[in-house]
This record gives structure tokens, sequence and C-alpha cells, in this order.
């Protein structure tokens, strides 16, 4: 490029070329990189500073704007993936810095080259996009083109608007029809923008009984219209839609067309599915578009050209009220917003623009073709072949004895369970969303939610296709994804009304219902305090659950556990993931009954054992006073003096008892030392409390992991079964054959143990030994004959 740009006879040009194409790569360099080859180290420069006086140079600025646009990608990775810029892109975006320069020209030369790129731009689109006859209306803002052809609508209905204004709106009022399907906040931005009131809005409804629930119901409309004709109002402008902004359905535009001449209506027409009249295969829906009186085209959505205007094209005769409607400008600058996208296609080409654009057909129709060989997915699109958008949803049809999620008619199931199978199967699709949108980022996946049919996955590609580089293997691996997906939703799905049940069963737990939640379910253990219709902060529930999730967590299984206030409360519950295998739900929730319980028990004993060494320390405190007035009564005054005491020590010693306490924690009280003095060895004390155990723990395998079902008589646990039958008996004849030799040698009369050579702590070793050995024996005993049997 640089060796083109040197056959520039322009120096201007030719310079504005090689500071753009640099400029462009340092802004799209890594900003820790570009410090690293400069020898600095980065710094983050938020807050702004003076203006220097002396100025700065290019570089320096370009890397300040760099800093901004990536910020510190230490502490904040990127969350939205950059746009791909490639050659085109550079030529949109040298149409901004090119129109600035052009606007210095003179105003003749301004005049003949806004006019040639304006009319060149408008004839090319004509002519890709099949509208004849047609002018054409550059907008930065999508929905600015809609707002000024209603503008354009309202001058030719009303003829003494320039003159009487808002009067004549007055007495007719007009009304403006725009499909339940249409994108958000449409209606008010018209509204907004024309001064009307809402009231002239009137939102059609969407098929109900027939044809796809995303298109306008012609038959309904019609009778809307003669119904405000009767009222007295005037119909002017219907927005339909050639793909929908959420699934991309096509109204029946050529039904529409007939009923607008007949009643005199405007017809606009806007969508993605517009882009598909580039193709040399279009379907008749959408080349009924052709013959509206304007539509809205996005060629640099499509196209994957940045900041490149819309276009609005449109029909009409008369220039004056077009000029009016603000359609038409004889300010050059308006006419130069035209040059990025003359610029970009003649970049691109016609065989350019119409490959993009199948490609991204191609690519949506693999998708379709793909998901309906997968089980459990809806794709919402079946009837719409050639959609460029697909929208599809998990689903799953279970028996007539699961509350979960079913494929049944609405009319036979109560509102209250519609209403929490709806939202709890919205949120495992909510969760399918984000996990692909993670794993296949190429694709450009986003998550919507449509009122009829719930929570669902949208690919786009014209939209995204060539901003992100999507390609075919993409797609596939998008496939990949969604069948690596399907495993843990049904599974999912299944066993939460078994946890559902298992916790209303369980004493000491309570099931949180937070359709909400993509997991198992929601959990939250109730302690001895607690107050079920308080919805206060709960302080010593919040510490038992906080000790739950992390002993929990420690167990290293495959679900995933959270903590977090309850739906519409502000107390502490466990949350639990999705599960990926079949869980065991009755050993969780006694795992989670159990170690709450043991954690509430723990925190009691601590706060108890507080207050006992408090007291503890006081009684401490006494003895210790009762001791020293006993020694000086037993020593007497005079061994207290200093000098004195010094004498009559050396000369009569004082042969005082060692009387020492220990505080014992276990029991709460005060013990003498005198036992641990005499035989050398520290006292029991009182046998702590054994730790609550559950009554379903269960022997695991080796390297299964908590809360997995044990795989009951296939072959390969009886295989090992038997192995470990062998060896058990085995190390039982070698245990009884070493016992009965320990106890000969123990009980031999040649060396018979003498009890006055034993110390006390030998004597309690050798009393310890012989009980677990007593103990071992009999349990190898019982599992002998067990084995036998």
């Amino acid at each position: 490029m640089d060796a083109s740009l040197e056959k520039i006879a322009d120096p201007t040009l030719a310079e504005m070329g090689k500071n753009l194409k640099e400029a462009m790569r340092m802004l799209e360099k890594s900003p820790r990189r570009t410090e690293e080859e400069n020898g600095k180290k980065p710094v983050s420069e938020d807050i702004p500073g003076p203006l220097q006086g002396s100025g700065q140079d290019m570089v320096s600025i370009l890397q300040l704007v760099q800093n901004l646009m990536h910020g510190d990608e230490d502490e904040e990775p990127q969350s939205t993936r950059i746009q791909n810029i490639g050659e085109q892109g550079h030529m949109a975006l040298l149409g901004h810095s090119l129109g600035a320069y052009i606007s210095t020209l003179d105003k003749e030369k301004l005049r003949k080259l806004t006019t040639r790129i304006l009319s060149d731009t408008t004839l090319w689109l004509r002519r890709i996009f099949r509208y004849e006859n047609g002018c054409a209306y550059f907008h930065e803002e999508e929905r600015e083109g809609l707002a000024k052809i209603c503008r354009l609508a309202i001058h030719s209905r009303y003829e003494d608007f320039v003159v009487d204004g808002f009067n004549v709106l007055y007495n007719k009022k007009p009304v403006i029809y725009l499909s339940a399907a249409a994108r958000p906040g449409l209606g008010q931005y018209l509204c907004n923008q024309l001064g009307l009131p809402f009231p002239c809005l009137c939102r059609v409804p969407c098929n109900t009984m027939f044809g796809s629930q995303h298109q306008m119901d012609v038959a309904f409309l019609e009778k809307l219209i003669k119904d405000d004709v009767e009222r007295g109002r005037l119909p002017l402008l219907l927005v339909a839609n050639a793909g929908t902004a959420a699934v991309g359905h096509t109204d029946k535009i050529g039904r529409l067309k007939e009923l607008c001449e007949q009643y005199g209506i405007w017809l606009h027409v806007e969508g993605v599915n517009l882009a598909t009249l580039a193709l040399g295969y279009v379907s008749s829906s959408v080349l009924a578009a052709t013959k509206c009186d304007s539509m809205t085209l996005t060629p640099g959505l499509w196209l994957g050209l940045p900041a490149v205007p819309a276009v609005t094209l449109y029909k009409h005769d008369d220039p004056a009220l077009t000029l009016v409607a603000g359609l038409t400008s004889n300010k050059p600058a308006d006419k130069l917003r035209a040059l990025p996208l003359w610029l970009s296609l003649q970049y691109l080409g016609l065989d350019g623009i119409v490959e993009r654009i199948k490609h991204a057909c191609h690519l949506s129709q693999r998708l379709q073709e793909s998901l309906k060989k997968v089980d459990h997915i809806k794709i919402l699109v079946e009837d719409e072949l050639s959609s460029p958008v697909v929208v599809f949803r998990f689903f799953q049809e279970l028996p007539a004895s699961d509350s979960a999620f079913k494929a049944v008619p609405v009319s036979n199931i109560a509102p209250a369970a519609v209403g929490r199978e709806r939202h709890s199967c919205d949120a495992l699709n909510r969760w399918l969303g984000e996990q692909l949108k993670q794993l296949v980022p190429q694709c450009g996946l986003t998550v919507i939610d449509l009122e009829v049919d719930g929570t669902c996955v949208r690919f786009s590609p014209l939209m995204t296709a060539e901003g992100l580089g999507t390609r075919g293997e993409d797609v596939d691996q998008l496939i990949t994804c969604i069948q690596s997906k399907l495993p843990v939703l049904t599974c999912t799905l299944q066993l939460r009304e078994e946890f559902k049940q298992e916790v209303e069963g369980t004493a000491g737990l309570l099931y949180v219902d937070d359709p909400n939640w993509p997991g198992i379910g929601v959990v939250r253990y109730e302690h001895a305090n607690d107050d079920d219709t308080s919805l206060k902060s709960d302080p010593e529930g919040e510490k038992i659950h906080t000790g739950l999730l992390k002993k929990l967590n420690e167990l290293e299984s495959d679900l995933t556990f959270k903590i977090g206030p309850e739906y519409k409360s502000m107390k502490s519950c466990i949350y639990i993931g999705m599960a990926s295998d079949d869980v065991d739900v009755s050993e969780l929730v006694e795992t989670i009954a159990v170690t709450a319980r043991e954690i509430e028990e723990n925190s009691r004993l601590l706060e108890n054992m507080t207050e006992v060494v408090r007291k503890g320390i006081q009684e401490a405190q006494v003895q210790l006073q009762k001791a020293n007035e006993e020694r000086l009564l037993e020593e007497g005054v005079l061994r207290q003096i200093p000098v004195v005491g010094s004498v009559l020590n050396w000369f009569s010693p004082v042969q005082a008892s060692q009387k020492g306490r220990s505080f014992n924690l276990t029991a709460g009280s005060l013990e003498s030392t005198e036992y641990t003095y005499v035989h050398k060895v520290q006292g029991t004390g009182v046998t702590p409390p054994p730790t609550p155990l559950g009554t379903r723990s269960k022997q695991r395998l080796p390297g299964q992991k908590p809360f997995k079902r044990s795989l009951r008589g296939s072959d390969a646990v009886s295989e090992t079964s038997s192995v470990s039958h062998i060896e058990d008996l085995e190390k039982v004849e070698q245990l009884s054959s070493g016992l009965e030799h320990d106890n000969l040698e123990a009980h031999s009369p040649e060396q018979p143990p003498r009890a006055a050579d034993l110390t006390a702590r030998q004597t309690e070793a050798l009393q310890n030994q012989a009980q677990h050995q007593e103990d071992d024996h009999s349990q190898m005993g019982t599992r002998v004959q067990r084995l036998k049997v």
C-alpha cells in the first residue's frame, strides 16, 4: 500500500493515507507491548492533567488514546471482542478524514464532488438491493431515517401543516402502526422526534393462532385501520419488518402493501433480511419489500464496515417536501456523509459485497441444519429457511409425574406452575447462552428474552460475522459445545424435583424456591435462633452458611456451591450449581444438614467455652490468693523478711509441697497437678463429645468423588469386590497368626512382666495396646464370618 501511495500526485492525500495506516497500527497494538519496546513503565493516566504549554507530538497523543482505549489489561481483561478492521475498514475510516479535507475546497469543486459521490452511492445501492427509482438519505443514527420519513408523510397528507402546524394534527390525529415485534423503544423515539403524543402510536399484535408468532396479524391490522377511520383519525404510516429485531421473521409484506394502497398509508420496511436482496435467489416475502415506499438499510453492519452511515431509500417526486422534511440538504457536509460508504463499496466491488452476504447466510443455514439433528434443541425459525437469523433454545419433555419443564398445553397447567417452570427453563437457557458466548466468542451469540417463547440464544452472522471473522469451523465448534452442555442441562433438570423433596423431608433445612437460579436448587439451614418471619440480617446464620460453604468446597466434588441472599430476602443460603453427572441427592442433602449442624454446635461450644474460661480464671485467682495465705501461715511471718528469711531457710529449710492447678477446657474446671507430678503423665480428663456423623455415610471407591452414585451390579465393581475379598482373607490370616504370636510372647511364663519395673506411662500404653488388639481381633473375626457367608 505504501508503494501505491507514492503514485498519488497530491502530497496531502498521500500523507493522510500513511498517517492513518500508522495510527491504526499503533492503536491496534497492545499498549503494554508498546511501552516495553520504548523501555518505559506503563502508567495509567485516568486523572486528567493540565494542558501542556509546549504541546505534544502525534506519537505521544496516539499512545494516550491507545491507553484510554485498551485500559489496564492486567486489572480488567477485555470483556468484549474488538472488531476486526481489515483494509476495507481502513477505507471507511479514511473516508472521514477525506471528508474533512474535501470540505476545504472551493465551493464549485466541492459541489461537483459531493454531487458525484451522492449520485454514485445512491445508484449503486438501488441496483444492489433492487430498489428502482428512489432517492437515498444517509444518516448516522439508524432510526433517524424513519423519523424523517414520518415527517415527509405528515407533510404529504396534511397540506396545511406548514402553515397551521399542530392545529391540523389536533383536528385529525395521525396514527403510526408498529408491530408488536418491532425493536424496543422505536415508537417512543418517533413520538419524541415528531412531537406527537403516545396515543398516536398503535401497536399491532402478531399472529396468535396461525402462522409465525412474530409476524404482524394482517386481519387485525385491517380492523384497527377501519376503527381509526371511523373515529376521525388519519392512518399515516405502517412500519413492517423484513427480519424482526429479535428472531428475524418477515411480515407478509405483499398483503400489507395492498392494504396500505387501499387506505393511502405510507409503508416503510426495515430489518436484517433486506440484505438478502443482493443475492441471486430471494424469497417472495422479502422481494415484496422492493415495492414499498421506503426502506432502511445498514450496509456497515452487514459488510463489517466501521463508522459507515445507514441508508434510507425512499420514493417521492416533490423535492420541496423532501427538503422540508430534512431528507435532502444543500449543505456539502451533509452530502459528504456518503463518502466512507462510497470508498468502501468501490473497494469491495459487487462480487465482494455479494460474497460477504452469501457467506453469512450459509453460516446460518449450516447451523440450522446441524441443530435439527440435536435432541432437546428447539429452533424458532423453522419456517424461515432463507432467514439469516437462527434462534434456538433448550427444552426437554419429562414424564407427567415430574414437575419440571414439560411441553404441555398452557391451559392444562396452573398459572403459578407455568410461571415457575417458565422461569426455571429460562434460567437454564440463559446459562447455556452465557457458556456458549465464552466458549465460542467468534460466533457473536446473544441471549434474548421473548415474550412468548422465553429466553433464547440468537445467532445473527449478518450483524457479526464480518466483524468477528466467523467461519464454518466456528459453527461446527458451536454445535460441539452445545452437545457437550446438553447432559448437564438434562441432568440438572431431572434432579431439581428430587432435591426439593429431599430438602423438605430433612429436619433443619429449608428449600428456597428461586426459579431464576440455573442449578439443582437453593437451600438454607435453619439454626436454633432463626426467625422465619423476619427479613432482617441474620449474623449467626451468615456465619453458619459461610462455614458451610467453605466445608462444601473443600470436598472437591464436581458441584459448585455459592452463597447469596435468599430471593427477596436478606438471609444467606447455599446455591448449588449445575450437575454434570448422576448425583446422589440424598447424600448431598444429608451432608449439608450434618455439616451445618456440626458448625452450629462448634460455634455454641466455643461461645460456652469462652464463658467457662472466664469463670475459671476468676476461680483460679481466688485459689491462688488462698494458697498464698496458707503459705504465709505455714512458713511464718519471719521467713517473709528478705534477710531474716534467707538465714532461717539456710538453717532450717522448708519442705513445701508443690500444689499446682491446671484448667481442663473440656470439663471447664480447675484440677490439681498432683497426679501429673506423681505419675509423670498428664490426666486424660473428660472425654470430648463425638462429632455428629451422617446415618447414610457410605464407602467410596478409590478415585470416586463425593455425591456420586455408585455403579452397583456392574462387572467392574464385582471384579474389584472379588479381588478385595481375597486380599481381606489373606490379611485376616496374617493378622490372626500375628495376634497369636503376640499373645504367646506376652503370656510366656519364661519372661513374665514385672509390674514393679513398669512406669505409669508404660502401664497405660500396654493397656491401650491390649485393648486395640482385642478390638482388632473382634472386628477381623466379624469380617471373616461375613466373607465366609
